[in-house]
């Protein structure tokens, strides 16, 4: 690395700090000239790092909203409305969107799932006030249930 390749990543470094919308223009146009050694290295790789954090964040929500909407569904029949309907179907669309655009995250679904639910389960427990004891121990829809956009409990 030259003096001035450095002196120009120390510079995109700082950078980072002080506005980021430059850092990342400065650093989509270096990565597209093909001048890598010029590129931000560490905070590029926070960022990668961060966005892969947010879409198991992102997909971890959605699952948690989707099961306590199901289990409040289930389990109030009575308090059924269409703002249910409408966030189950918004939750779910966000889960097909990330499962679709990252494939790969259907594997961290799976490991996820019965964690979601225990969370889902005491959220849905504290919101509504039926005893936490009244909704199963073990989630009583099926990983295809909570992904399938039209299913609901009946």
């Amino acid at each position: 690395m030259s003096p001035q390749t450095g002196a120009l990543a120390g510079k995109l470094a700082s950078l980072y700090g002080q506005d980021y919308a430059l850092w990342l223009d400065n650093t989509c146009q270096l990565l597209r000239a093909g001048r890598l050694a010029e590129v931000d290295i560490a905070n590029l790789l926070e960022e990668l790092t961060d966005m892969g954090r947010s879409e198991k964040r992102a997909l971890t929500n959605s699952l948690i909203v989707v099961l306590m909407h199901l289990l409040k569904y289930a389990y109030q029949p009575g308090q059924r409305s269409n703002s249910w309907r409408f966030t189950l179907k918004e939750h779910r669309r966000r889960l097909q969107e990330l499962l679709s655009t990252s494939p790969s995250l259907t594997t961290y679904f799976d490991q996820i799932f019965a964690d979601c639910y225990q969370e889902a389960r005491d959220l849905t427990a504290t919101e509504t006030g039926v005893g936490l004891e009244n909704f199963p121990v073990d989630s009583p829809f099926t990983q295809e249930q909570v992904r399938d956009r039209k299913y609901l409990p009946q």
